[in-house]
Order: C-alpha cells, then structure tokens, then sequence
C-alpha cells in the first residue's frame, strides 16, 4: 500500500487487513479498522478526546519508531497534526 494514514487516529495504513469497513463490508480505504467498522466510526468524541486516547500508545508507537517521543511531546505534536486529518478538518 502506498503511504496511507487513517484520516481520523493517524495511523500508518501498510495493508488491508487495518482498513476500517464500509456498511457494505468493504474496505474503506481512509480510515482504520479502529476507527470505522461497518460504515460508522467505532467512537463519538472530539479531537481531543481521540488525542487522548492516542496518547495511550505512544510506547507502542516508540517500540517502531526512529524518534522516541514522550507522552507530552506525542500530544503537542497531535494537536498538530490531527486537524489536518479528514475527520477532523474544519470546512
């Protein structure tokens, strides 16, 4: 897959088995499968609530990751990035 991010958490999408689902079933191909199943997303919260609970995995993250991030640095850095994402852009 090329480079992919999901348009709602900003994970990385390197294959199909992490895409989210449509209503139909298919693969939708913006969000992961943690953050859209069956054609909804999984949870109803705001930016900063998905920041939070991201914020979660920032060992995991550093476990692949050249940079090593602490969980302050992850954040601010997600307050960044995260309005640029679909899901959370303003229109």
């Amino acid at each position: 897959m090329e480079n992919k991010y999901c348009q709602s958490c900003g994970m990385p999408l390197q294959n199909q088995d992490e895409l989210g689902t449509n209503s139909d079933g298919s693969r939708n191909e913006e969000y992961c499968c943690y953050c859209f199943k069956d054609g909804a997303f999984t949870m109803d919260c705001t930016m900063e609530q998905m920041i939070e609970h991201c914020a979660q995995f920032v060992d995991e993250f550093n476990k692949d990751s050249e940079v090593v991030y602490t969980k302050e640095d992850a954040i601010t850095n997600m307050k960044i990035y995260f309005p640029t994402l679909k899901r959370w852009k303003v229109q």
